[in-house]
């Protein structure tokens, strides 16, 4: 790829950010741009798969369910931890608002079945935000705070987000987003 020209990852970033600040911004009137930038930046990072099944266990297993996420991050401390319960609320804010129905099929017959990712998206945000950080976190306490207060809100943002998304892959006007 020439200097001219931005990678995949640079496409994938402007176009969640221009798409995400219109549904919050414009569709929804939430004018709160660190969390709008926040959830653009969750939408870059889960493009990659590895990246939505990244919390691993000590041994490097991949967890897969929520309640696994939840009992390992129990058995973490200070920052890790807080990156645990982070996760958790990211992973429950994605799958919620981008893709409803497939998070309750992931549900169906396994130990995520009694799980309300709703509830536990919330709770981890707010765990979060009161656990110490990394000195490279990315989301303040404030942020991660009102991400848990605005579940819900988020929630429906996200679904703004995919049907925008949608709308311009019909159009030919959005970026291959995984492949």
């Amino acid at each position: 790829m020439t200097a001219d020209l931005p990678d995949r990852n640079e496409l994938l970033r402007r176009f969640f950010a221009g798409v995400t600040e219109h549904a919050f911004a414009v569709r929804m009137g939430v004018a709160d741009p660190p969390l709008v930038d926040y959830v653009a930046e969750m939408l870059v990072r889960f493009v990659r798969n590895d990246a939505m099944y990244g919390m691993r266990t000590p041994r490097g297993e991949r967890l897969m369910q929520v309640a696994d996420m939840l009992a390992e991050a129990q058995a973490r401390q200070g920052s890790a931890r807080r990156r645990a319960h982070r996760h958790i609320g990211d992973f429950t804010l994605f799958w919620l608002g981008v893709y409803p129905e497939i998070a309750k099929r992931m549900r169906q017959g396994r130990a995520d079945s009694l799980i309300d990712y709703r509830d536990q998206g919330k709770r981890n945000y707010l765990l979060a935000s009161t656990l110490p950080p990394a000195v490279e976190e990315p989301a303040t306490d404030e942020v991660l705070k009102r991400l848990s207060d605005n579940f819900e809100l988020c929630v429906y943002g996200l679904g703004e987000v995919r049907r925008q998304w949608e709308q311009r892959e019909s159009d030919g006007d959005a970026p291959l987003l995984f492949g």
